[in-house]
């Protein structure tokens, strides 16, 4: 059997401000991103993750992410959807995921460590 193919797209989280959240650090939040992408592995998925700039190469990165295999699953982080002021950006990789992998379900984690269960919800391993 095949395991099923799950893309992980997000902002890079070095380039985050993580001034409002004091409790959070680059380094953490990637460490919860990087750990979450494990778990997924360790459950049968086959996981690529995409973290991308705040808007410069995004696109670019994205689409030859995406373009690089099939996905069964795309989980489209916080970070990204999340502050207003990347609306705009959200919009652009959305419809890129639209384009470039239609047949896969969408899901969206709350934080970096529920990634797993967002994909569980449109997925079996």
């Amino acid at each position: 059997m095949t395991a099923r193919a799950v893309f992980a797209i997000g902002i890079d989280p070095a380039l985050l401000d993580f001034s409002g959240h004091p409790q959070l650090t680059s380094e953490l939040v990637r460490s919860y991103i990087d750990a979450e992408l494990q778990r997924l592995r360790e459950q049968g998925y086959d996981v690529t993750s995409c973290l991308i700039d705040l808007g410069e190469t995004a696109e670019q990165v994205a689409a030859a992410a995406l373009a690089s295999g099939r996905f069964d699953c795309v989980v489209i982080g916080a970070g990204l959807r999340v502050p207003p002021e990347r609306m705009l950006l959200f919009e652009k990789v959305l419809n890129l995921v639209h384009r470039l992998a239609p047949r896969a379900s969408i899901c969206f984690n709350t934080t970096p460590a529920d990634t797993a269960e967002a994909v569980r919800r449109w997925i079996d391993p």
